[in-house]
């Protein structure tokens, strides 16, 4: 199996965990930050299934994608599109800016640079 299946694998698995968590968690760590961890290795595999960029580019722009919408939340970007009722945009943008959340998404991709560090030793 090549190297981007098993990214898209990956990336697929992640996204199915993701929307489990956005439906049926409701809690004040696994959802709200969990999530967030989780978010930036999703958008790391997407990256690294479609593209040919290496571990570094596509960690880094898995951060500047989370650091984004996070941004937007920080903005209100959905009350400003009017998208604030609509569910599957409160999913995927989230709800509401929170600090900790930049925490949640370095730890996303310190967990990403270690196991793909394990990968590459086990190689």
């Amino acid at each position: 199996m090549s190297a981007r299946a098993v990214y898209a694998l990956v990336a697929a698995a992640i996204f199915a965990l993701e929307v489990l968590i956005a439906l049926f968690v409701k809690d004040d760590l696994v959802r709200p930050y969990v999530g967030d961890v989780l978010a930036v290795a999703l958008v790391y595999a997407a990256l690294r299934a479609v593209t040919q960029l290496g571990v570094i580019p596509a960690i880094s722009i898995a951060l500047l994608i989370a650091t984004a919408v996070e941004v937007a939340q920080l903005l209100n970007l959905l009350g400003a599109l009017g998208l604030n009722s609509n569910r599957v945009a409160r999913i995927v943008l989230g709800g509401a800016f929170d600090w900790l959340d930049f925490a949640a998404y370095l730890t996303g991709a310190a967990l990403v640079m270690e196991v793909e560090a394990l990968r590459k030793r086990m190689r």
